[in-house]
């Protein structure tokens, strides 16, 4: 016998059979299993117990084989094999902590994988050699007819009971979740799942492991994700029925969609009886909206997707949830049309929209319409007045709007600052921190039901005297009760303040209880009063000022914002001066995401209720906006963005009596990036700016021409008089107020392409139903659920996992997918060299030109586009929108330009600033051409493509990239 088959015959025994007693020399001591005790799955199906001894022998008799018997070999043979074999088994327990199963190929990959890594490559070869060849040996057998070894898998039952494993139902299964799936095997999804059934598997188990196989092959092809949500929906099924007494046998999805109407209108009566969806659901003609539903839309989802509503929206009991993705839309459809005059009529038509995915309401909608306790609203902003009364009731009104999923945006301003005099105890005020930090343990205590986390934003004005112990709360360092860790924070900025950095002047913060006019004013009317106090603080007239220089100050936000990702940057006097509805108000912050910018007061706490379009099922590839469906859409959007405000339940009187005197509403959008992909528009490009700007005109024109259509019929809102609406005043024309009041420090765009003149003339005559229509929120979640890119977001990488509550999952770009396929480039490695590269394509040689410019990462695009392209959607939008900024390589000098821009172009808010660490960078990082230089506010362009000193500090002043 030759050596190769020596070494065959050695591992084929060590590894599949067990020890052998041998002669030549004595295996090393095994490692002993865990008491995590693995278990392995035989080919026949059969388990055994794990034995890592198994795998020391085979290793040695390889060994064996290669080098010999003599006893030099023997003493390295012996130090060898137990340092591999310990490798193998740790490897496997590493995999599986809590022990388990694991198959037999399984085990042999790890042993191959450990012998190449160990430079064993005779061995290894040799063992290669002799796996491929067994394979082999069985498919001719099986060809010929040969009987093979019996696979014997029983399923056990609920009961304890067990019956043969219904491989008929599996394969009818796994084929239909393959159908019409370019690229995906239903054969490889079996295969893998085939090796990890085991006789005695739990029945529930079964469905488990075939999603676990088709999710393990997503980064792979990206269409296993649809397949592996299809094979998701096995599971939900069965869940469901059997909870309600149905028809558990259904088998494919094909036999459901017989049974979806029996099972809606049982769904509905057990919800009901359950105190879990409102009983006035049971009014409805349920026949008639059963017969509506779209079963075949359950096989639009991706596997992130549909596990995300499955594990965080789908309603349930005892922790089982029977409520289907159909049913699911029907019933946040039903809840929003309630009081429709016919109701049936308009909760088809708006189940249509989100079943379809062209629309989805916002998380808040989606978690409670149809529910005893219909919390609808997204955001809610208070201002928070000064005094221990007014702080407390405030934080307590948090809790109230937290607990039932609302995010938060707080206005302190008004809180006085630190040394300020208390005439209650004639003591002085330890400042706003310290009732900041209860305000974030509240936030921590109240985690809307376990569905996510509470969530909430401190701003501050940047006069205020605590405004520098405002920065560090973020911080790790420092005095813990001073440090607010699960609340947000960001910056409410001035024109005057920037105004001072730009001429490098002094800046003086005030105690507010000593400049109390300074909160509620802006623009011209701010600076007039600032300039007054600062000669009372001059003249000794204030107890509690100081002056700093302005760039310092500055620069102290741009290094926690850079080192914390917080306080956000915000610009008070656009979000002001722009405001609709200022006659009613003063805007004193923005919400949780910075989209919303409505006015607050002790009286009233702001709501916006949101929605967005999904802005890629609304173009035609290749060609631009499908402007019909667009403006059907959005009609329908607005309608039910509009129900949401009479429907909603308030858990505080103040966002009541605000939300319907004023019913501001956002739509938003989402899947920008997958439109981008869809008109072959690289994200940094001119091109994509004007897309950004023709697609933002569009979606304001039908969001304003709809809310006058609702005006029409239903009324206009109660404080339309005396608004910028009843003066002509759209968002376009805003702009000019803002030039007026800025002078040179505005530029932007001003073109459009509409008829606006038509509009401007019907908003004056008709009025509008809402005080506010638009704002483009973040859609984390929302667009999870549709498949798409977030919001107005470039693409974060073309491959990586993405973490949420509902777990990890393998993320791959399907349209880079699609493209490399088309040109021969999608292969083994080019899957490896993404997953080296963090799914960047620029630094891999084959990829062309083009595709590396259109699949950029946003690390990879000069953060100005994003800017420049918030700019062109600002001028549109009566809101603002959540602009996040990506830096590849952030330095003082970079994010000083990047800020001025974004107060130069315009822009209302800006959201979160994020960064790479130095590793990624150095892989991934490529150079932009120029987007622009920023010439105004006494500052330089950016010089395109430079680099920062790797371990610059962004606060040093000898640092040349921080002057």
């Amino acid at each position: 016998m030759g050596t190769d088959a020596t070494i065959d015959s050695a591992i084929a025994e060590g590894i599949a059979t067990g020890p052998v007693v041998t002669d030549t020399a004595a295996p090393p001591e095994p490692p002993v299993a865990t008491a995590s005790d693995l278990r392995v799955i035989r080919r026949n199906g059969k388990v055994t117990a794990f034995d890592g001894s198994k795998i020391a022998i085979a290793l040695t008799k390889a060994f064996l084989a290669v080098e010999g018997n003599s006893a030099a070999a023997s003493s390295r043979i012996r130090e060898t094999v137990d340092s591999l074999t310990r490798q193998v088994v740790d490897a496997l327990h590493r995999r599986n902590p809590d022990g388990g199963t694991v198959h037999i190929e399984d085990i042999q990959d790890q042993v191959e994988l450990a012998l190449m890594r160990a430079g064993e490559h005779k061995v290894a070869r040799a063992y290669v050699l002799y796996r491929e060849e067994q394979a082999r040996k069985r498919a001719e057998e099986a060809a010929a007819g040969q009987p093979e070894e019996e696979h014997i898998v029983n399923v056990t039952l609920a009961d304890g009971s067990t019956r043969p494993l219904d491989v008929a139902r599996l394969r009818a299964l796994v084929g239909e979740a393959c159908e019409d799936l370019e690229g995906v095997s239903a054969d490889a999804i079996l295969d893998d799942t085939c090796r990890n059934l085991f006789d005695g598997v739990k029945e529930e188990d079964v469905s488990r492991a075939l999603v676990m196989s088709a999710r393990t092959l997503i980064d792979q092809e990206p269409n296993y994700s649809q397949a592996a949500a299809r094979l998701l929906m096995d599971i939900l099924r069965r869940e469901a029925l059997g909870f309600l007494d149905l028809d558990t046998d259904i088998a494919t999805q094909a036999d459901m969609s017989k049974v979806y109407s029996e099972y809606f209108a049982a769904y509905i009566a057990r919800g009901a009886e359950l105190e879990l969806l409102d009983s006035r659901l049971c009014q409805y003609d349920l026949e008639r909206l059963g017969r509506a539903l779209k079963p075949e839309r359950d096989l639009q989802f991706t596997y992130l997707g549909l596990q995300t509503l499955y594990d965080r929206y789908f309603i349930h009991h005892d922790d089982t949830r029977f409520e289907l993705p159909q049913a699911f839309f029907m019933r946040v459809a039903m809840g929003l049309a309630i009081n429709e005059i016919d109701r049936e009529e308009r909760a088809i038509e708006f189940y249509e929209l989100l079943s379809s995915f062209d629309f989805m309401s916002s998380t808040p909608t989606l978690f409670n319409s149809g529910t005893l306790r219909p919390q609808l609203s997204s955001c809610y902003l208070t201002t928070v007045p000064d005094g221990l009364d007014g702080i407390y009731s405030a934080i307590r009104d948090n809790a109230l709007l937290s607990k039932f999923a609302g995010g938060l945006g707080n206005d302190w301003t008004q809180v006085r600052g630190m040394g300020a005099h208390i005439k209650g105890t004639n003591g002085k005020s330890q400042g706003v921190v310290p009732f900041l930090k209860v305000a974030n343990d509240t936030a921590v205590a109240v985690n809307q039901g376990g569905k996510r986390k509470g969530a909430v934003c401190a701003y501050l004005e940047t006069w205020h005297v605590d405004i520098e112990d405002f920065l560090e709360l973020r911080k790790n360092t420092g005095d813990e009760r001073r440090r607010t860790h699960d609340m947000n924070t960001a910056n409410w900025i001035p024109d005057l303040f920037m105004k001072r950095v730009a001429e490098d002047g002094d800046w003086t913060l005030f105690s507010p209880d000593e400049v109390p006019d300074l909160h509620d004013l802006t623009g011209r009317a701010f600076e007039e009063a600032y300039l007054r106090y600062e000669e009372k603080a001059e003249r000794g007239e204030l107890k509690v000022c100081r002056k700093v220089r302005a760039n310092d100050l500055w620069r102290k936000m741009l290094g926690a914002l850079f080192e914390t990702g917080h306080p956000w940057i915000a610009f008070k006097d656009p979000c002001n001066i722009r405001y609709t509805n200022q006659h009613q108000g003063v805007v004193h912050s923005s919400n949780l995401c910075t989209e919303i910018t409505l006015h607050t007061n002790e009286r009233e706490i702001a709501v916006c209720n949101l929605g967005s379009v999904n802005l890629a099922a609304h173009v035609i590839e290749g060609e631009g906006l499908d402007m019909a469906k667009l403006e059907k859409t959005i009609s329908t959007a607005m309608r039910m963005l509009d129900n949401v405000i009479e429907y909603n339940y308030y858990s505080v009187p103040q966002a009541r009596n605000s939300n319907l005197r004023h019913r501001p509403v956002g739509l938003g959008i989402m899947g920008f990036q997958d439109a981008l992909y869809k008109l072959r528009l690289p994200y940094a490009s001119m091109e994509a700016v004007e897309f950004a700007d023709t697609s933002m005109e569009a979606v304001s024109y039908f969001a304003i021409q709809a809310s006058t259509d609702l005006a029409e019929e239903r009324g206009r809102y109660s404080t339309f008089e005396g608004s910028l609406w009843s003066q002509g005043i759209l968002p376009i024309d805003s702009l000019r107020l803002l030039a007026e009041e800025r002078g040179q420090c505005l530029q932007t765009d001003t073109s459009a392409r509409l008829d606006w003149d038509r509009l401007r003339e019907r908003v004056k005559t008709v009025g509008m139903r809402n005080s506010n229509t638009m704002a483009i929120a973040p859609t984390a979640t929302i667009s999870n659920i549709c498949g798409v890119s977030q919001s107005i977001e470039p693409t974060y990488q073309n491959l990586f996992v993405k973490s949420n509550l509902s777990g990890e999952f393998t993320v791959v770009n399907p349209y880079l997918v699609r493209d490399l396929k088309e040109r021969g480039l999608w292969d083994e490695v080019m899957i490896n060299d993404l997953k080296y590269y963090d799914g960047s394509v620029q630094p891999i040689d084959r990829i062309p030109e083009d595709l590396k410019q259109l699949y950029a990462s946003a690390f990879e695009i000069d953060p100005r586009w994003l800017v420049e392209a918030g700019a062109r959607r600002q001028k549109w939008i009566d809101q603002s929108q959540s602009l996040n900024l990506y830096m590849g390589e952030p330095s003082g000098k970079k994010l000083d330009n990047l800020y001025k821009l974004a107060w130069l172009r315009g822009l209302k808010t800006t959201y979160y600033l994020r960064s790479m660490g130095a590793t990624h960078v150095e892989k991934s990082t490529i150079d932009k051409g120029p987007v622009g230089t920023l010439n105004a506010a006494g500052s330089t362009g950016l010089t395109a493509g430079s680099a920062a000193p790797k371990a610059c500090s962004i606060l040093d002043p000898d640092c040349e990239a921080c002057q």
